[in-house]
């Protein structure tokens, strides 16, 4: 089979954090990145400058999944790596927790990947090397209170990447989940800063003392270390790897 020079890669939540760390490394790679965010202030113009092709969608909306795929085979030419990584949380009991969120959560992080991995399959099974990476979460394996949806959301996902990897193999598709532990990113920035006012310690202290308090390694994960991570997993040299659970969690999982 003759498999194009230049790959292309179709990254979600790729405006900021772990998805914008993963889309610029695969680019570093030599693969031409789509990255795909809601197309919110600052969203196109943060993956513009990192010469990235930039893919407004919902991932909420079934319609804007397909049009994903369309628009990154359309513009790039072909599609031979998803990245499953657009998520969000919400923190509430289960008896508080708005039915609307609960909805919208599972859809953006477990409907969706199903149906980006759907609506991409064809492009990347004649790919000859297409990769599906999702990113999962520590809270894939364990639960944590007052965060229902999320947990439910990236176990589901493990449980389709393992299943998608069984259907995927004879077609030289591998797919393989990564689950970080906390990482330096907006959104656990904001999260410290909360829990900070309300117990009234320093953010530092939520770091060490809460955040990485079941961790060996007492130290955030950076966006890129995940992108390294995502690099290996996308490269020709991952080849045999499939339906793998990759934990980059610091010790956490290890009790």
């Amino acid at each position: 089979m003759n498999i194009p020079e230049q790959r292309v890669a179709l990254v979600t939540g790729a405006a900021s954090g772990i998805g914008l760390a993963i889309a610029r490394r695969l680019q570093q790679d030599g693969l031409r990145v789509a990255a795909l965010d809601l197309e919110r202030p600052g969203a196109r113009a943060a993956v513009e400058d990192a010469g990235l092709t930039f893919i407004p969608a919902d991932l909420s909306k079934r319609e804007d999944c397909l049009a994903a795929v369309e628009q990154t085979v359309a513009t790039l030419g072909s599609l031979d790596v998803l990245v499953n990584n657009a998520g969000f949380q919400h923190i509430d009991a289960i008896r508080d927790f708005p039915e609307d969120t609960w909805d919208t959560m599972l859809r953006v992080m477990l409907t969706a990947p199903f149906l980006l991995s759907k609506y991409a399959w064809d492009h990347l099974t004649r790919s000859g090397q297409g990769r599906i990476i999702n990113v999962a979460s520590i809270h894939g394996h364990v639960a944590s209170p007052f965060k229902s949806a999320y947990i439910s959301a990236k176990h589901g996902l493990i449980g389709l990447t393992r299943t998608a990897a069984l259907e995927a193999g004879e077609q030289r598709l591998t797919v393989n989940a990564i689950c970080p532990g906390y990482v330096r990113t907006p959104l656990v920035e904001h999260q410290m800063a909360d829990q900070a006012r309300t117990r009234g310690i320093s953010t530092e202290e939520v770091e060490q003392k809460v955040m990485l308090e079941p961790a060996a390694i007492k130290r955030l994960l950076e966006p890129e270390d995940i992108a390294a991570l995502a690099s290996y997993v996308a490269s020709p040299a991952a080849w045999g790897m499939t339906g793998a659970v990759l934990d980059l969690d610091l010790g956490w999982t290890a009790r």
